[in-house]
């Protein structure tokens, strides 16, 4: 490991509880910072509710930490879009939010597409996914933005248990996004979990960086918010233990093509041959071959959005 990396992992990976949420309420009300959390949601109507509900509760009714919680629904077929109304949280649907644009399937666009809809200087996302959610996902990553004025981006990290087992889960991040990192971007080795739904950076930031539409958004995100802000101003925290719904093989061969694509275009910015990716599937007749197009797609930064240009100059 880089002795830059092992300097930058003793003081920018903290623990939760390094930053108390008395010190971060203090840090925002001095600052005058707001705070906006992000759902993106698929499908999601088993466990969104109880997010929105633990957020509402710890984060902005016992204390004043959140100002905005929206769901972004990227086109469920479920009850999604009630339960997190019902919950309490605004939901936008990821086809009302820049309409001349038409929108793409993928993680990323509905991350992209929420900043015209959010308005905080700190935008936190969180995974909709998630079981036996704690507050201090949240708290966790926020907290460094609003205490510590050089941090510009902060990942959660924590364990993913997979079947019972302890850190079985993750794993695109060890197969691919992993050794990717430690051989091209040597001074992103001491991320735990480079892939992780749950971070929260800076609007300026975020505002300035290019967003993969599918899941290469966290790698590319990390990648680009290295080159533009520098190591310095990323940083990592601790919040425990993340439960989750696990993919199957085929759909994290189809996240790892998607991650390594992104990873392409920043190494050279070249071009696939073949933006696709072919898995077999063992049908009545044998193995049968089934093939998916890789996302290549990538949105500009927002910052040049003229719609978001005119909402920053009204």
């Amino acid at each position: 490991m880089l002795e830059e990396v092992e300097r930058w992992l003793s003081t920018r990976s903290w623990s939760a509880n390094e930053h108390p949420l008395h010190q971060i309420l203090a840090a925002k009300q001095r600052t005058g910072q707001t705070v906006s959390v992000v759902l993106p949601a698929l499908n999601e109507e088993a466990t969104v509710g109880d997010i929105v509900s633990v957020i509402r509760h710890d984060l902005m009714r016992q204390v004043p930490l959140v100002d905005e919680l929206v769901v972004v629904d990227s086109g469920s077929t479920d009850r999604t879009s009630e339960v997190a109304a019902a919950a309490g949280a605004r939901v936008v649907h990821r086809d009302a939010i820049l309409p001349r644009l038409p929108t793409v399937p993928g993680k990323g666009e509905v991350l992209w597409r929420s900043l015209l809809v959010t308005r905080g200087d700190i935008v936190c996302f969180i995974d909709a996914d998630l079981r036996d959610f704690s507050s201090d996902f949240v708290s966790g990553i926020v907290g460094p933005l609003l205490t510590e004025p050089d941090v510009d981006l902060v990942k959660a990290m924590y364990d993913r248990p997979l079947a019972g087992a302890t850190g079985q889960g993750g794993r695109v991040t060890e197969l691919m996004a992993r050794p990717l990192l430690n051989m091209h971007w040597p001074q992103l080795a001491g991320f735990v979990q480079p892939l992780g739904g749950e971070y929260a950076a800076r609007r300026s930031l975020l505002e300035q960086l290019p967003f993969p539409v599918g899941y290469g958004v966290e790698l590319g995100m990390l990648v680009d918010a290295l080159h533009l802000a520098g190591l310095d101003a990323l940083a990592q925290v601790d919040v425990g233990v993340r439960k989750h719904r696990h993919q199957d093989g085929q759909a994290l061969g189809r996240m790892a093509a998607a991650i390594y694509r992104t990873a392409q275009l920043r190494l050279a910015r070249g071009h696939l041959i073949r933006p696709s990716l072919t898995q077999f599937e063992r049908g009545e007749d044998g193995f049968e071959p089934r093939t998916y197009s890789v996302d290549t797609e990538e949105r500009p930064p927002m910052v040049d959005i003229a719609e978001y240009q005119a909402r920053k100059a009204a």
